[in-house]
């Protein structure tokens, strides 16, 4: 079966749906019995063999072992026959649970109790129980287990591989997305969009991950259903077949990780790489102590993250940079920049090799806030440190939950010698495809050749097009806020001084000028400042150093004004136009 037919035959179970629930619940039962009937047919062929070493006794030897754990060995021997890294010890398979429909509520209950841990996790974070009771209450669980289960339907991964099985369920995620008015870019990424990513996540890292025997480690903090972490790995084994790549991920959305997870483990990955979880508290940051030489993931746009609030603050205050946000902390109301420290925490050392990050920021991380607020230092932080690489400006239009700027991100701990304390930006806002059907406010898409497009432009790392990419210093971003003060005047316009003969400043007329790093304060002040407000001076004292990347500053063209007659002649024929078409509809 081709993606589109799994796809309508997935979303025809809401048929046998329709008059006992609301469209926005279908999600809930149709997915964990699509991950459940995948995985019912990856552990058809062993079956047999899993149930008889099920029934056997652990030999005595073992036992008198101290270090001996019967549950940790019959987990490993049932694994091991399996030939996956899960298993089912029940007596039933899906197809044998619509053999009997009298019975079908205990005996389902009996087959997702029989799997191993690592699936019951996955099922119980679907809420599989309450949903087989609430089937089995409205007379459905027979029907819709049945549906799964006709012969026709082959959901293997032979059949469907992780990446087109990826695409379905976040094609029915969309859906049930929609009929609820929620937003379904919280759950995933466009995979275009991801293509990119990955591409500029290894991009000058080739040459490594061709290496024979090369381990990859890749994360993505805000996993949703694991679409970053699927394309970078089908990435990686485009450029080594035999790379061993390494995924892990965290997620806080229970429906999204257990897809993640179910799909992390059908690919042989380590389930325990997949964590549930707020990745910004520090008391679930479940994967502590890991570090990775890639990273790739989409965090929330203009997330409050008022509930880490009290965690995130602590670890500030009492961490520093011992912490993950040593940095700053951003404005309540948006988190983005709390995710990218949370990513350069996990960076790979440079002595390892360093590591890379591409993540998907709104065009608000690129300026908010004054200097010295959260959000300055903590791009001053990047800059200075040198890790910002690279900044790219997608289309409008792109996501599925949003039409506003967005930007993808490259940071490292290790740059190249030729990009050493330099930053390039390209504007790729104007290279997309538009699609035939919008897929909620996405309306753009990459072809491959744009994606290669954007790729060269990255690595010529030039300006060989100004209106495409720009190359700048680490300190061109930089700037110095600086007070100007203005006197205090008398009612005879005189300055009002001080017991020393200084003048008072008017606090009505305060005002800043940002000067960039690189220039000579005294002269900006003389050249720009003095010759419109004579007596204003400089209070050196409060001076702050900012920092901001106003991308669309850099790329703005200048349109000139069309000339008054031209227009007017314009209109004039408007006039005319209108005035002939209402003389002969006799208006």
């Amino acid at each position: 079966m081709n993606h589109s037919a799994i796809s309508s035959f997935i979303w025809g179970t809401a048929d046998l749906l329709r008059s006992s629930y609301k469209q926005h619940e279908y999600g809930d039962i149709i997915l964990p019995f699509t991950v459940m009937r995948r995985l019912d047919i990856v552990l058809a062929p062993t079956k047999q063999a899993v149930l008889e070493e099920s029934e056997k006794e652990i030999p005595a030897a073992f036992k008198q072992m101290k270090s001996f754990d019967e549950g940790v060995l019959r987990d490993k021997k049932l694994k091991k026959v399996a030939g996956q890294d899960f298993y089912n010890t029940s007596a039933f398979t899906m197809e044998e649970l619509v053999k009997d429909a009298d019975n079908i509520k205990e005996n389902m209950t009996a087959y997702i109790d029989g799997f191993s841990s690592e699936i019951v996790d996955i099922m119980e974070n679907f809420d599989i129980y309450s949903v087989i009771n609430d089937l089995d209450k409205k007379d459905l669980l027979f029907q819709v287990t049945e549906r799964f289960c006709k012969p026709d339907v082959d959901l293997s991964p032979e059949s469907v591989s992780s990446a087109d099985m990826g695409d379905i369920y976040e094609e029915l995620i969309r859906k049930f997305s929609e009929a609820s008015n929620e937003t379904a870019g919280e759950h995933f990424s466009p995979r275009d969009g991801l293509a990119l990513a990955a591409r500029l996540a290894i991009a000058g890292t080739e040459d490594d991950i061709a290496k024979p025997n090369r381990i990859v480690k890749v994360c993505d903090p805000c996993a949703g259903t694991g679409g970053a972490i699927s394309v970078f790995e089908d990435l990686v084994r485009e450029i080594n077949p035999h790379a061993h790549v390494i995924g892990f991920g965290q997620e806080i959305n229970e429906q999204s990780y257990a897809i993640a997870k179910s799909d992390t483990i059908l690919k042989g990955g380590n389930a325990a790489n997949i964590v549930l979880g707020d990745t910004l508290g520090p008391e679930n940051e479940r994967l502590a102590g890991e570090s990775f030489g890639y990273q790739i993931s989409n965090p929330p746009y203009g997330v409050k993250w008022e509930k880490s609030k009290a965690s995130v603050k602590a670890e500030h205050d009492e961490l520093g940079f011992s912490g993950r946000f040593g940095a700053g902390l951003p404005r309540i109301s948006d988190g983005q920049l709390l995710f990218v420290q949370h990513m350069v925490s996990k960076l790979r050392s440079p002595e390892e090799g360093g590591g890379r990050i591409a993540v998907f920021l709104n065009d608000s991380p690129l300026f908010t806030g004054a200097a010295e607020s959260g959000e300055s230092e903590i791009r001053r932080y990047l800059l200075e440190h040198d890790m910002v690489e690279a900044i790219v400006a997608m289309p409008n239009d792109f996501f599925f939950n949003t039409g506003i700027a967005t930007y993808i991100w490259v940071i490292t701990n290790n740059k190249s010698d030729e990009r050493k304390s330099k930053v390039q930006l390209i504007n790729a806002n104007g290279i997309f495809s538009k699609m035939r059907k919008s897929l909620g406010s996405k309306r753009k898409q990459f072809t491959d050749e744009q994606i290669e497009q954007i790729v060269r432009l990255y690595d010529a790392f030039e300006e060989a097009d100004p209106k495409l990419s720009k190359v700048f210093a680490n300190d061109e971003f930089g700037y110095t806020t600086v007070t100007v003060e203005r006197p205090l005047l008398d009612e005879e316009g005189k300055p009002i001084t001080d017991k020393k003969g200084n003048p008072k400043p008017d606090g009505s007329l305060r005002d800043t000028e940002n000067i960039p790093l690189g220039e000579n304060i005294d002269a900006y002040f003389k050249r720009e400042v003095l010759p419109y407000v004579p007596h204003a001076w400089m209070d050196r004292k409060k001076d702050k150093i900012g920092y901001e990347i106003p991308f669309t500053r850099y790329f703005y063209e200048y349109t000139p004004l069309r000339p008054s007659s031209e227009i007017l002649t314009e209109i004039k024929e408007l006039e005319a136009s209108i005035a002939n078409q209402l003389q002969k509809a006799g208006l």
